[in-house]
């Protein structure tokens, strides 16, 4: 009986998620120590040493999967730093702990306070102070170092970030265009991790794409993770919005939002997040254009997209945006169904980086003014 319960539990056990054994950290919880000072010696007015320090530093390539890996404990603590004694009056201080973090990662403790960013291969960033030695105002004894827990949060690193509600077609487009390889189905929530692929060229240029789990409205506020995604958009050079043509409805709990709506409220999500997200250039994918009847749609969203101040006035001021995002070029796709308009949108997302990187060395007074001076110059508009 025994034999034949242990064999049923083992049927009805229920495999791990794809995505849990995926290996994507975006964060890290460590504990980290300052090493305690050494002692004095208050006969002969010896000073104990120093403890330790605990300093992360970046690496380029890294992961925090690797991090957490190299230390299963999460528990980082610097050396004590030694007592005065005959032999040395001055304590020699106790040795830093010293290990590696990727790129993109900022450090926070648990009660809010932002300790620092590393945002370059080789950069260091002081987590926990030692503890001072022991001398003739401490009465020779040493004081304990800092020890409190760290949050490392990482931030991805991309050129290209995708922004959309769930469902929109954000992952078949990065299966179209990259390497990367996301889930792909008809539902909402598929992307539940980030995923990061790379577009590849004939002539080996590479740009980097960050696929982020569609967020839903009040991601602002941390609701669906908001917080946790809209993050990883802070540090591409591009966004990519990414919008149905049908428009899109989370659940039955929430209205349908037709595809103008969408536009607006992502619009609103990212400047309630950070309004400085306004300032990055972008470019609006309107997707699905092969389903029926998404010609005329698209033909409305087109000509309301010229005066969208005025379509979004019928709106409440808690619903609309303050300002919109300056879309330097507007593209009606078919990610899943039209081989063609992948290439359009990765030619056209590499021509778009190309001008972006000559603006940014000549620092232009009016850069969507330029931008799109320069897009159409170099190649006629998709709409």
């Amino acid at each position: 009986m025994v034999f034949l319960t242990k064999n049923l539990l083992a049927k009805v056990r229920k495999p791990v998620r794809n995505y849990l054994k995926s290996g994507f950290r975006d964060s890290l919880r460590i504990l980290v120590s300052g090493g305690p000072g050494g002692n004095g010696l208050p006969k002969f007015g010896g000073v104990g040493g120093k403890g330790g320090d605990v300093i992360a530093v970046a690496k380029e390539g890294l992961t925090l999967e690797k991090v957490f890996k190299q230390n299963q404990t999460k528990s980082y603590k610097a050396q004590p730093g030694k007592s005065a004694s005959h032999n040395f009056i001055l304590g020699p201080p106790g040795e830093d702990l010293i290990f590696e973090v990727p790129t993109g990662v900022s450090a926070v403790t648990e009660l809010g306070k932002h300790l620092g960013e590393l945002n370059n291969d080789g950069e260091k960033l002081l987590l926990a102070r030692g503890g001072t030695g022991g001398h003739s105002k401490n009465g020779f004894l040493g004081t304990r170092g800092q020890n409190y827990p760290v949050k490392l949060i990482l931030k991805l690193i991309a050129d290209i970030g995708l922004v959309g509600f769930p469902n929109a077609g954000k992952s078949t487009l990065l299966r179209g265009i990259s390497d990367a390889k996301p889930k792909v189905a008809s539902y909402p929530f598929t992307t539940v991790r980030p995923h990061l692929g790379i577009i590849t060229y004939k002539d080996h240029r590479q740009i980097s794409v960050a696929d982020l789990p569609g967020l839903i409205e009040g991601a602002y506020a941390n609701k669906g993770m908001g917080h946790e995604f809209l993050r990883h958009v802070e540090r591409t050079k591009l966004l990519l919005m990414v919008v149905d043509i049908n428009g899109f409805q989370l659940s039955y709990d929430y209205p349908h939002r037709d595809c103008l709506e969408t536009i607006m409220l992502l619009n609103k999500e990212l400047e309630l997040y950070d309004k400085e997200l306004l300032n990055k250039p972008s470019l609006l994918l309107i997707n699905k254009m092969d389903t029926e009847g998404a010609m005329d749609k698209y033909m409305e969203v087109k000509n309301n997209l010229k005066n969208f101040k005025e379509y979004m006035s019928k709106y409440d001021e808690n619903r609309r945006p303050t300002r919109i995002l300056n879309f330097a070029d507007i593209i009606p796709i078919s990610a899943k169904e039209r081989e063609s308009d992948i290439e359009k949108v990765k030619n056209r997302l590499r021509t778009l980086l190309d001008v972006l990187s000559d603006l940014e060395r000549n620092e232009p007074d009016d850069l969507y003014g330029e931008l799109k001076g320069q897009m159409t110059e170099r190649g006629p508009r998709l709409v």
